[in-house]
């Protein structure tokens, strides 16, 4: 007979007892199926959790790898013009086909609202800006090239000036009224952006395109006095290629005199260790945790039913049944029950992960909402296996030192 056969036979008679033994099987399918099923949700729990953190990390320091750039003169310190260095690198970014490329101006506008007028934070960026920072527009929607043509210059605001301006409804292209020395200018109200929790109402913020905030002469800083972040996403592996020759570069088209340094500002470049370590060992070790207890649940479960099936032993031993078929019997029938109760335990996992309010509490905070880990699965089918064939050793030695003449004498 070969292997093959031997193997599947076994599993055909391993899935006969536990259909005589209904009740353990019951047992050891609640108890292991829960534990995979702990077990796979933790596993995607942590591959969301993971997400989750890395999308916060991207928002506040731009997506790997996010280069900053400051352009100086050794000597005196001085800052270089911006004008100058927006062309510089405008055309690099152009000659080496870099899509995004951002820059910030941190300024503030005068704002009328029907109850007087606010002081109003205005971020001055370009429209890669949101895809560098994963920046999330909750209503409307983010700069597009035609808000770059505009006579009235789109603005898009936060949740909190939003409802002060009481929630006009976007469709209605409501406006805002910026007020200048020379004269005042209508911009339209493009999007919302949420405002961050625990400003009691009181976050006035808002992003203009930077061009159109510069058009538009709406600064309150005098421009020697404007601070000014140039911000480049660029692929990781061509990144430090990449940032020696935008350097030169941009050094070259600058003038003699002054250095252009790049360097990476994004989350992945503050260790050469995974900052995500910390959270997959403490999901690598719930798991773990959870499928011992599973296991111990499950060994105890096993244990009893031995006892219980001395006689049944020792009647196959009588008839010729060898120590390595009993031994392969009894931890097949474990092996088998944990398999079945691994994947209700993964269908179960699936469907409390996957549910609808689940996806829609993630869709609110994710912008790339991770599909269920394949591997969450895997590992909870593994586990479950392994779980069985461990929990059935200890019975199986138990079952094959079974003697014939005391199995008869019960």
């Amino acid at each position: 007979m070969s292997l093959g056969t031997a193997v599947i036979g076994s599993i055909v008679e391993a899935w006969s007892e536990l259909r005589v033994h209904r009740t353990r099987v019951l047992l050891s399918l609640i108890g292991v199926g829960v534990a995979v099923a702990a077990l796979t949700v933790v596993v995607a729990g942590g591959a969301i959790a993971t997400q989750v953190t890395t999308e916060q990390s991207e928002r506040w320091s731009g997506r790997p790898a996010t280069y900053q750039v400051q352009a100086y003169n050794p000597t005196t310190g001085a800052q270089a013009p911006s004008g100058a260095l927006d062309t510089a690198l405008a055309e690099a970014a152009t000659r080496y086909d870099i899509r995004y490329f951002s820059r910030m101006t941190q300024d503030s506008i005068q704002v009328q609202l029907p109850d007087g007028v606010y002081m109003v934070s205005v971020s001055a960026v370009d429209q890669p800006y949101a895809a560098i920072h994963r920046l999330q527009v909750i209503d409307g929607g983010w700069f597009t090239e035609r808000d770059a043509g505009r006579l009235a210059p789109a603005m898009i605001i936060t949740s909190d000036l939003w409802n002060h301006l009481g929630a006009p409804d976007l469709r209605t292209h409501p406006t805002l009224e910026i007020v200048t020395a020379e004269r005042n200018v209508t911009a339209v109200i493009t999007g919302i952006t949420e405002s961050p929790p625990g400003t009691q109402g009181g976050d006035f913020g808002a992003f203009m395109l930077r061009d159109a905030f510069d058009a538009g002469r709406f600064s309150q800083t005098p421009p020697d006095q404007r601070y000014a972040q140039y911000e480049l996403w660029v692929p990781a592996e061509v990144g430090e290629e990449l940032k020696n020759r935008i350097s030169s570069d941009v050094s070259s088209a600058l003038g003699e005199g002054w250095q252009v340094d790049l360097y990476r500002s994004d989350y992945l470049a503050y260790s050469d260790q995974d900052p995500l370590l910390v959270l997959k060992l403490s999901v690598a070790g719930v798991a773990v945790l959870v499928l011992l207890l599973g296991a111990l649940g499950l060994i105890n479960i096993a244990l009893v039913t031995v006892r219980h099936r001395i006689r049944e032993i020792g009647i196959r031993r009588s008839f010729g049944a060898t120590a390595g078929r009993v031994f392969f019997a009894v931890m097949m029938e474990s092996v088998v029950a944990t398999f079945v109760a691994g994947a209700i335990g993964v269908l179960i996992a699936v469907a409390l992960v996957k549910n609808p309010w689940v996806t829609e509490w993630l869709d609110a905070y994710l912008q790339d909402v991770p599909a269920f880990p394949v591997e969450a699965a895997v590992i909870g089918l593994v586990a479950a296996t392994a779980v069985g064939a461990i929990a059935g050793l200890l019975p199986a030695l138990v079952a094959v030192r079974v003697k014939v003449i005391d199995a008869l004498r019960l």
